[in-house]
């Protein structure tokens, strides 16, 4: 579908990763961005691009208003939405076992589809273009998403509680083959829910097929303490002494973390995705924005799931992001609005492996969002990446493109659901659990 988009303020980040916004239009054509620039001289551009002419499917005038490139969560249980406000209040430990893993029981391949579609169409409505999920039933999860037109990465969560090595692989393969909008990654829950033969496994399986790994890592100052205690070693040390991390990967949460565990991941190339909201519920910690920043370490945002959110919102994940590592370090100036907009954009996709969908560039995948500056919240324009950060909120996203195709626009969904049914669905499932 060719689609212009003219009229607008377009964010860009320069070569020295910087976000500028300029003026002008920007042109999708088969999934990708055509052109972006100021759309004065149309002929030219279409020489330049070896183009005789374009038919427009659609022309929109954005008024003024913002594209920007879709927001990544890069840690998501998109899954759990049908335990949002249900098992609160808690430790991780408690949550975890006593709550949560009971009712995942009771998960199927067919109740946990209208959950993942739920949680899509709320991705939607916040500019998430892409979730970084560890989810039930991957080859399930890469389905929903294509037939939606979502773009969803996948890692493994295999663990000793259930799962073997045999079906990672097999989801490896089964998932990386659905469609080009899902991917599959290698990777565990965590060190304290696998054991040593299976941790070994994974390993291998990476080297293998020349994959990033990812987990949760170094959560809860329990976690990392109870594995220095049965190894010697932090989680992290771990893991990489098992040779996890030849082909990069990283960790989710990264709050506790020891000066060796700095090190490893800048050596490695790791990626650190924290998870603000989650962190503060349940009572885990606050991550170490800024060492991880002074260190080169690439960093990115999620969410994690509406079970321990309890909401599926960026813009909530990017103040909490700043204002907390801010008071951690009792530094007003530790990170800065534009790289915590990195983070929850550019960052997470390199963490994701999706490097064509990190910014608005030519070639790139037309992974887009129109955000309304028409207002209160995000008037004066005194700085629009500090407006986003610090004030915007869900409601400025008018439009979320995927793929060059738009998902979301003016409060309506075009996933091939109706919203009443998924809702109806959800509560119906988890009001049938035991």
């Amino acid at each position: 579908m060719n689609i212009r988009f003219y009229n607008a303020k377009i964010l860009t980040l320069d070569e020295n990763e910087r976000f500028e916004i300029l003026s002008g239009e920007l042109w999708v054509s088969g999934g990708r961005i055509l052109y972006v620039g100021d759309g004065k001289r149309p002929d030219q551009i279409l020489r330049d691009l070896g183009l005789d002419m374009i038919l427009w499917e659609r022309e929109t005038d954005c008024g003024g208003n913002l594209l920007m490139p879709g927001f990544k969560n890069a840690h998501a249980h998109t899954y759990m939405t049908f335990l949002r406000s249900y098992a609160d209040d808690l430790p991780l430990q408690d949550w975890l076992y006593k709550m949560c893993f009971p009712k995942e029981d009771q998960l199927n391949t067919e109740n946990i589809r209208p959950l993942e579609v739920l949680g899509i169409m709320e991705y939607l409505t916040g500019g998430i273009t892409s979730s970084f999920d560890m989810c039930y039933f991957p080859p399930v999860y890469a389905r929903v998403a294509t037939d939606c037109g979502f773009r969803a990465v996948q890692v493994s969560g295999v663990n000793s509680f259930g799962g073997d090595l045999g079906v990672v692989e097999e989801n490896y393969l089964r998932v990386n083959e659905t469609s080009d909008l899902t991917t599959f990654l290698i990777g565990f829950h965590a060190e304290y829910t696998t054991k040593p033969d299976m941790m070994e496994g994974i390993a291998r399986l990476a080297q293998k097929y020349r994959s990033p790994v990812y987990l949760h890592n170094s959560e809860t100052e329990k976690e990392t303490a109870e594995c220095i205690g049965r190894y010697g070693k932090t989680p992290t040390r771990l893991t990489d002494d098992l040779g996890m991390y030849e082909y990069g990967g990283g960790g989710f949460h990264c709050v506790w973390f020891a000066d060796e565990d700095f090190e490893i991941f800048k050596k490695r190339g790791l990626t650190a995705v924290t998870c603000p909201a989650s962190n503060l519920k349940l009572a885990s910690g606050i991550a170490p924005l800024k060492r991880f920043y002074d260190e080169g370490i690439n960093l990115a945002i999620g969410t994690d799931g509406p079970a321990s959110n309890n909401s599926l919102d960026m813009f909530k994940e990017m103040f909490l992001a700043s204002a907390l590592a801010k008071v951690r370090e009792m530094d007003a100036e530790c990170i800065s609005a534009d790289r915590i907009l990195y983070m929850a954009t550019a960052g997470g996709a390199k963490a994701m492996n999706l490097p064509d969908c990190d910014r608005l560039a030519a070639g790139k995948k037309a992974d887009l969002i129109l955000i309304d500056l028409a207002q209160p919240n995000m008037q004066p324009e005194n700085n629009i990446v500090k407006n986003l950060v610090y004030s915007g909120g869900k409601q400025n996203v008018k439009l979320t493109m995927v793929n060059g195709k738009i998902l979301y626009e003016d409060g309506k969904f075009h996933i091939g659901a109706e919203p009443e049914d998924i809702y109806k669905e959800a509560n119906r499932i988890i009001r049938g659990m035991k």
